[in-house]
């Protein structure tokens, strides 16, 4: 007799008798996708932009992209929303980045429908839709898509990876992380990497073979269920992390500079069709350095950085490509369909000179060119958190204008690889049609021959915005179907529509040319009317695609039309009010899981406490006070937060107490007792007492005293001269009981777990007035996405 089966929710169609015997069993039947149906792998690579990839006419090797590229289409038309978490959101959804609550980073977030970094339920993702159909489904990478608020081990998980249909996850919540030492997630817990750098360690590689190790876990079982696989790297963001082997290939490549690269690039972008005949090369930037202005010293560093980043990115494709082998080897890549993007164009956070520690730019700590030069051996090594100054931003976006946070295309046009050999017939061709990151689902549900749902989970699902592109894959002159596209980032704000393109910058086309900085423009109702009024630009993109030919004037009748229709998608999308980095935004109080309080407690062996949820202790008194039962062998760390690039950290050595505050990576002030901590109970203090104010626009914290205690009794004071003004940590959270990832300070040896005795508690008090500047805090805030 065949095995019944009927599905879930309807009538039992077996027979119930009284006994097993007189009686026909039948089976709900259990969830399968349909016979045949496609593998799902999104690739997507952060700060990459248009002119990066080897297929898109980059010296930059790139085989196994290129390879995706030639068997299958490469797209010159794909949008984004020129920032990483809101386009993150569109990539999932197939909604826009305001209707997602996701105007921006979460970390920035405000009280707005548009803004609020909360991701709605009725916005469902991608991997809730497949995993109704008999998926398995798999985030691995960066994720950015969880208030910063709700990413400790309080929770609530519900907006996690696996809250959000995913069934398993490795990666990082945050927006970016060491490459070496990374802030590591599995599933719903916290890990540490399984190697150290010493041991040959790096994220892009663990990234993908805890993909292979997904994807055979299933199907070793389960060989004909599909997966939708979410493959994020923390590459291309910074910091730029690669052995030093891979950025040696590119040696003396980048000499020339940016302006050389963006005439190289664009040549082979026009060779190669990726950019129409005719394109013109967008202006050199005012924000930009001429490249034989710089001294001899800048050039060499500078352009180190770039064979840096280079090398970086051909790693990142040298591992990509393992996962492609992967797939080919169990013969799953001719049925998986892939699309590779870019979340954003190329990053200008390096600001114009670059940095080898990001923690200083976070913090307006000026960097010495002195100093870069210094680390120039050793950039790319876990020493560094290093980032190119943005002349290579520019550069790397070729042909167009500016790049990410910005909605001219440099920071919205972006790379998009679609590759499924079963399901297109073309192969190495070039499509052109008008597309945003919201039609990645509604093509793949199109390519899946299904519709959105009307509820996931029991809710009622919103409309999908986006549109499909399937259409497109073996009809190069297929007609674009997505026709109107709104742009809005920072009140940067831009409209597409049928072949035309208004933009209207803020604070102006450079910051040059605005004669204001990044973060220190208010956008007031005045300056609105009169940004409306006189800052718009037109542009023919159909004819003119680097936007280099402005119409506003020559086309008012078109111009005005274009912003009215800005305005509709507005109100249509939950873009208003619009918010810029004025000091009343970033003032701004968000919810919190818990009250604010003066005194926090932490205990061994728990999960790190985010830099987000962590005792913000910059700038203020406050103490640390340990209690401990102690043996002759006890040592060990106490409490820490951060990393090698800057932190604080109070510990146990040689039976004496130390604390030790690293100063952006750059100084160590440590404090160690004159006496040994008495076996038995002890309480062991640390308290700071700041003795000036702090110029947090200039870089610099509150200087203190800071004392140690053991049992009431000071043992030891020195001064501490300099303190970070705004960010403890990038990435590398506090812990109690241990160190973990990168060691704050030199003298021990990560994790330097705490031994030989009983850590019962630590306590931070911060009580004391916090000084604070806000206007600096908001620059900050702005910095990291």
């Amino acid at each position: 007799m065949s095995l019944k089966e009927y599905t879930p929710g309807s009538a039992f169609p077996g027979t119930i008798g009284r006994t097993w015997e007189q009686s026909s069993p039948a089976w709900p039947r259990p969830l399968r996708a349909k016979d045949g149906a496609p593998n799902v792998l999104f690739i997507v690579l952060d700060d990459t932009g248009f002119g990066h990839l080897g297929c898109y006419g980059s010296p930059i090797q790139t085989p196994n992209l290129d390879r995706l590229a030639k068997g299958g289409l490469l797209y010159n038309g794909m949008h984004t929303t020129a920032l990483c978490s809101p386009t993150r959101s569109c990539i999932l959804t197939g909604r826009n980045h305001h209707s997602n609550g996701m105007a921006t980073i979460t970390e920035v977030s405000l009280g707005y429908p548009g803004y609020n970094g909360t991701i709605p339920f009725e916005n469902g993702f991608l991997s809730e839709m497949l995993q109704e159909q008999g998926y398995n489904t798999y985030a691995l990478g960066k994720w950015h898509l969880t208030p910063a608020e709700q990413t400790s081990a309080a929770g609530p998980y519900n907006r996690w990876p696996l809250g959000r249909g995913f069934e398993r996850f490795y990666g990082f919540l945050g927006g970016d992380t060491h490459q070496y030492f990374p802030d590591l997630v599995h599933d719903n817990h916290p890990v540490l990497p399984p190697k150290t750098p010493e041991e040959g360690y790096h994220l892009t590689e663990d990234l993908v073979d805890r993909a292979v190790d997904f994807i055979a876990d299933s199907k070793q079982v389960a060989p004909d269920k599909p997966f939708f696989m979410y493959f994020c790297t923390g590459a291309m963001h910074a910091p730029h992390h690669v052995p030093r082997e891979w950025a040696d290939k590119y040696k003396g490549q980048f000499d020339d500079g940016w302006d050389a690269y963006r005439k190289k690039v664009y040549q082979r972008q026009l060779k190669l069709g990726v950019i129409p005949p005719g394109t013109k090369l967008s202006r050199h930037d005012p924000d930009v350095a001429e490249w034989e202005t710089l001294s001899a010293d800048e050039r060499r560093l500078y352009a180190r950085m770039m064979e840096v980043y280079a090398g970086f990115l051909e790693h990142t494709d040298h591992h990509i490509g393992r996962l492609l082998k992967f797939l080919e080897e169990t013969g799953e890549l001719d049925n998986t369909l892939i699309m590779v993007i870019s979340d954003n164009g190329a990053s200008a956070e390096g600001g114009p000179h670059g940095s080898v520690n990001e923690l200083k730019f976070f913090n307006n700590t000026p960097e010495s060119l002195e100093q870069n030069l210094e680390a120039i051996d050793e950039l790319g090594g876990p020493k560094y958190f290093n980032h190119y100054s943005w002349g290579w931003a520019w550069a790397g976006d070729t042909p167009f204008r500016r790049w990410k946070r910005e909605v001219y295309r440099g920071g919205t046009t972006d790379p998009f690889l679609v590759h499924w050999p079963k399901g297109i017939r073309a192969r190495g061709e070039i499509r052109s049609q008008y597309c945003h990151a919201i039609d990645m689902v509604p093509t793949v549900l199109d390519c899946l021959g299904l519709t959105p749902p009307a509820a996931l989970r029991g809710v009622t699902q919103s409309p999908v915005e986006g549109v499909s592109f399937r259409h497109t894959f073996d009809d190069a002159r297929a007609e674009s179907r997505h026709r109107t596209q709104y742009f809005e980032m920072f009140s940067n704000r831009a409209i597409y529509h049928d072949g035309w393109r208004a933009v209207c910058p803020f604070p102006g086309p450079s910051f040059t040319e605005a004669g204001e900085g990044f973060g220190e423009s208010k956008l007031t109702e005045e300056r609105l009317r009169q940004l409306d009024a006189e800052g718009w630009e037109l542009y023919h993109v159909a004819e003119d695609c680097s936007e280099t030919k402005n119409l506003a004037s020559e086309e008012r009748g078109k111009l005005i039309e274009m912003i009215a229709l800005w305005y509709v998608e507005a109100g249509r999308y939950q873009v208003m009010p619009l918010a810029s980095p004025d000091r009343g935004v970033f003032s701004e109080e968000r919810p919190q899981i818990t009250r604010d309080r003066k005194r926090y407690v932490y205990r061994p062996h728990t999960s790190p406490a985010p830099e987000n949820v962590a005792v913000h202790v910059l700038n203020r008194p406050h103490s640390i006070t340990a209690r401990v039962d102690v043996e002759d062998d006890a040592e060990g760390v106490l409490l820490s937060h951060g990393g090698l690039t800057g932190g604080y950290t109070f510990f146990i050595q040689d039976r004496r107490l130390h604390y030790v505050y690293n100063f952006v990576g750059e100084r160590e002030f440590h404090i160690e007792s004159g006496v040994e901590i008495p076996v038995g109970p002890s309480e062991l203090r640390f308290e700071f007492e700041p003795t000036g104010a702090p110029d947090l626009a200039g870089g610099k914290g509150a200087p203190g005293r800071g004392r140690l205690f053991i049992d009431g009794e000071l043992v030891a004071q020195s001064d501490i001269a300099a303190t970070m003004p705004l960010v403890i940590s990038l990435g590398e959270g506090l812990t109690c009981g241990r160190d973990d990832n990168s060691a704050v300070s030199m003298m021990y040896r990560a994790p330097f777990a705490f031994r030989g005795g009983t850590l019962r508690e630590v306590v931070v008090d911060v009580s004391g007035e916090h000084l604070h500047d806000e206007q600096a805090e908001r620059k900050t805030v702005m910095a990291r996405q």
